[in-house]
Protein backbone atom coordinates (compact mmCIF):
# COMPACT_ATOMS: atom_id res chain seq x y z
CA UNK A 1 0.00 0.00 0.00
CA UNK A 2 1.38 3.22 -0.81
CA UNK A 3 -0.29 6.68 -0.08
CA UNK A 4 0.49 9.93 -1.35
CA UNK A 5 0.02 13.47 -0.33
CA UNK A 6 0.88 16.61 -2.78
CA UNK A 7 1.61 20.01 -1.40
CA UNK A 8 3.12 22.82 -3.05
CA UNK A 9 0.20 24.29 -5.53
CA UNK A 10 -0.64 27.97 -5.64
CA UNK A 11 -0.85 30.84 -8.12
CA UNK A 12 2.15 32.37 -9.89
CA UNK A 13 2.58 34.63 -12.57
CA UNK A 14 3.52 33.33 -15.88
CA UNK A 15 7.62 33.15 -16.43
CA UNK A 16 7.65 32.10 -12.42
CA UNK A 17 8.24 28.53 -10.63
CA UNK A 18 6.91 26.39 -8.01
CA UNK A 19 7.86 23.17 -6.84
CA UNK A 20 5.52 20.85 -6.12
CA UNK A 21 6.22 17.86 -3.61
CA UNK A 22 4.91 14.50 -3.21
CA UNK A 23 5.30 12.58 -0.13
CA UNK A 24 4.59 9.00 0.12
CA UNK A 25 4.02 5.98 2.83
CA UNK A 26 4.73 2.86 2.57
CA UNK A 27 7.47 0.40 2.21
CA UNK A 28 7.19 -0.08 -2.03
CA UNK A 29 7.51 3.32 -2.67
CA UNK A 30 11.42 2.92 -2.86
CA UNK A 31 10.65 0.15 -5.39
CA UNK A 32 7.97 1.70 -7.55
CA UNK A 33 8.44 4.67 -10.52
CA UNK A 34 6.83 7.64 -9.69
CA UNK A 35 5.11 10.39 -12.39
CA UNK A 36 2.90 13.36 -11.95
CA UNK A 37 0.05 13.69 -14.26
CA UNK A 38 -2.05 17.25 -14.51
CA UNK A 39 -5.73 18.25 -15.44
CA UNK A 40 -6.59 21.19 -16.61
CA UNK A 41 -10.08 22.99 -16.55
CA UNK A 42 -12.10 20.98 -19.35
CA UNK A 43 -9.58 18.90 -20.08
CA UNK A 44 -8.63 14.86 -20.07
CA UNK A 45 -5.96 14.21 -17.19
CA UNK A 46 -2.42 13.78 -19.09
CA UNK A 47 1.09 12.47 -18.47
CA UNK A 48 3.89 14.89 -17.22
CA UNK A 49 6.74 13.45 -16.37
CA UNK A 50 8.27 9.94 -14.63
CA UNK A 51 10.88 9.01 -12.57
CA UNK A 52 12.14 5.42 -12.85
CA UNK A 53 12.51 3.87 -9.16
CA UNK A 54 16.54 4.19 -9.34
CA UNK A 55 16.21 7.62 -10.04
CA UNK A 56 18.25 7.00 -12.66
CA UNK A 57 15.76 7.72 -15.96
CA UNK A 58 12.95 10.26 -16.51
CA UNK A 59 10.62 11.01 -19.54
CA UNK A 60 8.66 14.08 -19.48
CA UNK A 61 5.53 15.05 -21.85
CA UNK A 62 6.69 17.51 -25.15
CA UNK A 63 4.81 20.24 -23.24
CA UNK A 64 7.06 20.67 -20.78
CA UNK A 65 10.43 19.38 -21.62
CA UNK A 66 12.96 21.55 -20.81
CA UNK A 67 10.73 23.75 -18.44
CA UNK A 68 10.19 20.81 -15.49
CA UNK A 69 12.30 18.71 -13.73
CA UNK A 70 11.55 15.78 -11.84
CA UNK A 71 13.77 14.10 -8.85
CA UNK A 72 12.98 11.79 -5.89
CA UNK A 73 14.65 11.66 -2.57
CA UNK A 74 14.38 8.09 -1.40
CA UNK A 75 15.51 8.74 2.16
CA UNK A 76 12.28 11.09 2.58
CA UNK A 77 10.18 9.24 0.58
CA UNK A 78 9.31 12.28 -1.29
CA UNK A 79 9.28 13.20 -5.07
CA UNK A 80 9.60 16.47 -6.53
CA UNK A 81 8.56 18.47 -9.48
CA UNK A 82 10.25 21.29 -10.35
CA UNK A 83 8.29 23.81 -12.30
CA UNK A 84 9.96 26.42 -14.44
CA UNK A 85 9.14 29.07 -17.29
CA UNK A 86 5.74 28.61 -16.39
CA UNK A 87 2.78 29.52 -18.84
CA UNK A 88 -0.77 29.88 -18.25
CA UNK A 89 -0.90 26.34 -19.88
CA UNK A 90 0.10 24.94 -17.30
CA UNK A 91 -2.62 25.67 -14.76
CA UNK A 92 -4.45 22.41 -13.60
CA UNK A 93 -4.38 20.17 -10.64
CA UNK A 94 -1.11 18.11 -10.84
CA UNK A 95 -1.53 14.42 -9.29
CA UNK A 96 1.25 12.36 -8.34
CA UNK A 97 1.05 8.58 -9.09
CA UNK A 98 3.16 5.40 -7.98
CA UNK A 99 3.35 2.92 -11.03
CA UNK A 100 2.47 -0.38 -10.85
CA UNK A 101 5.63 -2.63 -9.89
CA UNK A 102 7.50 -3.56 -12.64
CA UNK A 103 6.96 -0.96 -14.88
CA UNK A 104 10.02 1.15 -15.16
CA UNK A 105 8.91 4.80 -16.86
CA UNK A 106 4.90 4.34 -18.07
CA UNK A 107 3.19 6.80 -19.46
CA UNK A 108 -0.24 5.14 -19.21
CA UNK A 109 -2.75 6.57 -16.26
CA UNK A 110 -3.53 2.61 -16.42
CA UNK A 111 0.00 1.69 -15.15
CA UNK A 112 -0.41 3.63 -11.95
CA UNK A 113 -2.18 2.25 -9.29
CA UNK A 114 -1.70 4.82 -6.67
CA UNK A 115 -2.89 8.28 -6.89
CA UNK A 116 -2.71 11.20 -4.60
CA UNK A 117 -5.67 13.93 -4.27
CA UNK A 118 -3.85 16.30 -6.38
CA UNK A 119 -2.62 20.26 -5.97
CA UNK A 120 -3.75 22.71 -7.81
CA UNK A 121 -1.48 25.37 -9.57
CA UNK A 122 -2.95 28.64 -11.20
CA UNK A 123 -0.80 30.23 -13.79
CA UNK A 124 -2.06 33.97 -14.66
CA UNK A 125 -1.23 35.27 -17.71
Amino acid sequence: QVHLVESGGGLVQAGGSLRLSCAASGRAFSTRSMGWFRQGPGKEREFVTVISWTGERTNYAWSVNGRFTISRDKANNTVYLQMNSLKPEDTAVYYCAAAKEGFSIPMLEGNYDYWGQGTQVTVSS
